[in-house]
């Protein structure tokens, strides 16, 4: 009997998400080891991961103008490539787990952040930008967030999170969304 696209529309979005894993993990090894890089060497090499995430993109277009059943799965994808892009976010972690709609594991990190701001061993800055992320993340995804969390993300976001966090209410179709990731896309590579 015939899968009648089942089983290919499952491979297609389990190699999505794989392409979408080594792109997330390629900018999360790239921000570790900026250190380690001169500043052309670290540039260059994001604005070739930065390329490569535009060419998925642009894939994601093509499968989904054409394959109206992976709409729903990819939206989520291409928010995530979205952020990357116009760096609203700037963990490929958050990314990875809110393309992958992992709200539990959102929530985990953002526990593990509150411990380690209280230990001294993640600097405030750097604690406030990634729950920012996460926040708008869980929100995203249909979260319930406490009314701390709200005032903590009124307070703080940036226009680049505030920018991210009206994409999908505004703008509603997948084809929307994509017009506005190419918009992104091509202000980075500028």
């Amino acid at each position: 009997m015939a899968s009648r696209g089942t089983t290919e529309t499952s491979k297609l979005k389990q190699n999505l998400e794989e392409q979408l894993d080594r792109l997330m993990q390629q900018l999360q090894d790239l921000e570790e080891c900026r250190e380690e890089l001169d500043a052309d060497e670290y540039e260059e090499t994001k604005k070739e991961t930065l390329e490569q995430l535009s060419e998925f993109n642009d894939s994601l277009k093509k499968i989904m103008s054409g394959d109206m059943t992976l709409v729903d799965e990819l939206s989520g994808m291409q928010l995530a490539i979205q952020a990357a892009i116009s760096q609203a976010f700037k963990t490929p972690e958050v990314i990875r787990m809110f393309a992958k709609k992992q709200p539990r594991q959102l929530r985990t990190r953002l526990a593990e952040m509150d411990r380690d701001l209280m230990v001294g061993k993640l600097p405030r800055d750097l604690y406030t930008q990634q729950k920012l992320e996460i926040l708008t993340a869980l929100r995203k995804l249909g979260e319930k967030l406490t009314g701390d969390d709200e005032i903590f993300l009124s307070t703080n976001a940036g226009t680049a999170l505030s920018q991210f966090e009206r994409v999908s209410t505004d703008l509603g179709s997948g084809d929307k969304v994509f017009a506005l990731a190419s918009v992104e896309v091509e202000k980075a590579k500028q």
